[in-house]
């Protein structure tokens, strides 16, 4: 399939080329929702603090910051900061920043949860800012980090997106959309210059496209963008490498809980032991992913490993449905087409529901379509993945929490449980670790038992990339961060 190329070398020298699946939806830090805005703003701009590779908070923009009481946080700015238009970043740019989030500056999401627990933002003087919440918030350092938000320069309107200026590692040369973005080191960098000097992202939706450019040598990497199958093909050619760790992204299947069919628990328990997540594992992903129990990821800080699990049991699975008063089931998948993987894997979803006296009629749509649908609640079942979001156990809150239905948050299912809600409040207003990590241990253990979504797996991370690139290290939720410290091998 992949074979016939011929190879050619970057079209920059120095540049390394990356390969995205999608266009950002912004590339404004305020605005900016899908992966690629994220891991793309984490590059260009900068923050108050940020997360290492273990998901722990440390310095960015702030080399130190303290809470005098439980809603008030103080952050103390480097002095040596300056924006990629030479201008120094002070307590003012801060304040902007979450200003502007909040009194219709721009017209974003964020300016709703959780912003919009924030009282007031303060800069005493230049290398201070100080932050005042309507109601304690345990989790509001993680919302301040790189990547979650970025610092922009005080003044900045509403077409800021089409003349960036932020702070980070790197700044923006051009975009043009389906075709290109291009950065370019930012020399005056606060912190640890990076070693190559461009950074070339291709937008190529199309899997196969991708593994023919990084056998060309037109492509230098390809994050998690690949089927499994194709990443077997790319594993034998000797110009690339492949490399893989366990990953926190999480598969899951949800159900319209407003939808009388899957209203029913024991019809969605008879799903959740009808599909065999083994057998996907191992045939469709081979071998590049783990079972999943629930939404948080195993090396979490609250998770929970003692809930409710359910292996594959097809017996049991009938016995469900035939006590629901089913002899045979009728409902329908939604698709997103664009995603060849996601294709096949509703395949196999079809037949194994089959054997369980279920038929599964397959509505495919492109992924706008189709995610606006899930959005408005028309659909019964559709399976996603959580990118990164649920490092964080606060993601309860914007997936689970009753009041968190569309446009507020993705509880797309319409799932509600008053224990729940008063679990995930209790967790997030609570500053005891302890006692937050036994929230979060409950609020897992009845999610199991009601199972508003199935959970299916945790997704290996694997990078493909030409083997003149060195210092590839792959982050647990897939950031791009690794791209501050790649180098390009020298010539022998």
């Amino acid at each position: 399939m992949l074979s016939g190329c011929t190879r050619s070398s970057s079209a920059e020298p120095g540049a390394v080329t990356v390969a995205l699946d999608q266009n950002p939806d912004s590339l404004d830090p305020r605005i900016g929702q899908n992966a690629a805005s994220q891991h793309l703003a984490a590059l260009i701009f900068s923050s108050l603090v940020r997360k290492n590779e273990k998901y722990q908070i440390v310095p960015d923009l702030a080399s130190d910051w303290e809470m005098p009481d439980p809603r008030t946080y103080v952050f103390y700015l480097r002095h040596d900061v300056r924006f990629h238009d030479g201008t120094q970043l002070t307590s003012r740019d801060v304040q902007y920043t979450f200003r502007s989030l909040l009194d219709g500056t721009v017209s974003t999401i964020k300016a709703g949860h959780p912003y919009n627990l924030i009282d007031s933002v303060e800069a005493p003087d230049p290398y201070t800012v100080v932050f005042k919440l309507k109601d304690v918030y345990a989790p509001f350092l993680w919302n301040v980090a790189v990547g979650v938000i970025g610092v922009i320069p005080e003044g900045s309107g509403k077409d800021f997106s089409r003349h960036l200026i932020g702070s980070g590692p790197f700044k923006l040369v051009r975009y043009i959309q389906d075709q290109e973005i291009v950065l370019e080191r930012n020399d005056s960098y606060f912190g640890k210059r990076a070693e190559v000097p461009i950074l070339r992202f291709r937008i190529i939706p199309e899997e196969v496209v991708v593994a023919l450019e990084l056998r060309k040598g037109a492509l230098d990497i390809a994050l998690q963008v690949l089927a499994p199958d194709m990443v077997e093909v790319l594993k034998h050619d000797p110009n690339l490498k492949v490399v893989e760790a366990p990953g926190t992204n999480y598969q899951y299947m949800a159900f319209n809980l407003n939808d009388p069919i899957f209203r029913d628990l024991r019809v969605r328990q008879a799903f959740a032991y009808g599909i065999d997540r083994e057998q996907i594992i191992k045939y469709l992903w081979r071998g590049l992913a783990r079972p999943a129990v629930g939404l948080l990821p195993p090396n979490n800080w609250a998770y929970n490993r003692d809930v409710r699990t359910y292996s594959y049991d097809p017996q049991r699975a009938r016995s469900l449905l035939r006590e629901a008063g089913y002899q045979h089931l009728t409902f329908t998948y939604r698709l997103n087409n664009d995603s060849d993987t996601a294709r096949q894997m509703a395949s196999i979803f079809q037949q194994q529901l089959r054997e369980i006296g279920v038929t599964m009629v397959i509505q495919g749509n492109e992924f706008a379509t189709f995610f606006a649908d899930v959005m408005k609640g028309n659909f019964q079942v559709y399976s996603l993945r959580w990118l990164g979001a649920n490092n964080d156990p606060d993601v309860f809150n914007y997936v689970f929490h009753s009041k968190s239905t569309p446009p507020n948050g993705a509880n797309r299912g319409h799932y509600s449980n008053p224990k729940v809600d008063q679990l995930i409040e209790l967790a997030r207003r609570d500053l005891d670790l302890e006692k937050r990590q036994a929230a979060y241990h409950e609020i897992q253990h009845i999610v199991a038992e009601d199972l508003p979504y199935v959970s299916l797996f945790y997704m290996d991370n694997v990078c493909v990339y030409n083997k003149r690139i060195e210092g590839i290290r792959l982050y647990p939720a897939a950031d791009l961060d690794f791209l501050n410290d790649i180098r390009i091998a020298s010539s022998n």
